[in-house]
């Protein structure tokens, strides 16, 4: 069996999720090392029922943004649609129908959305 530098832990249930180069825990990770920017880029709003008992979620993904801009923006979305909602691995997600409201204000945000799906 061959070793790779790259192996090892990568979740604990102890300290949840491990950082790559240092081998600590996320939240007492010595390197602070840079995270990867899921987003691609392109922008996209839809609406999503699927999995939640028949409510609807206004989804945005595509954002190349770090974590804390993410949250941020997240939160700026919230309170300009008046509803609740979650920001989680890159995907922005506001409880309701609001795909028109959310992507109003991306734009005066500076981003530029695509609606995605029907």
């Amino acid at each position: 069996m061959r070793s790779s530098s790259n192996s090892g832990l990568v979740y604990s249930t102890e300290g949840g999720r491990m950082c790559p180069a240092c081998r600590q825990p996320v939240s007492a990770c010595a390197c602070k090392a840079k995270a990867v920017i899921a987003g691609d880029g392109v922008v996209r709003v839809s609406r999503q029922t699927k999995g939640r008992g028949g409510k609807s979620v206004t989804v945005v993904k595509g954002l190349a943004l770090d974590a804390a801009a993410l949250a941020l923006l997240g939160k700026q979305l919230r309170t300009a649609c008046g509803s609740g909602g979650t920001v989680k691995d890159g995907v922005i997600e506001i409880q309701g129908e609001h795909c028109d409201l959310v992507m109003e204000t991306l734009t005066k945000h500076g981003h530029h959305p695509k609606r995605a799906g029907g």
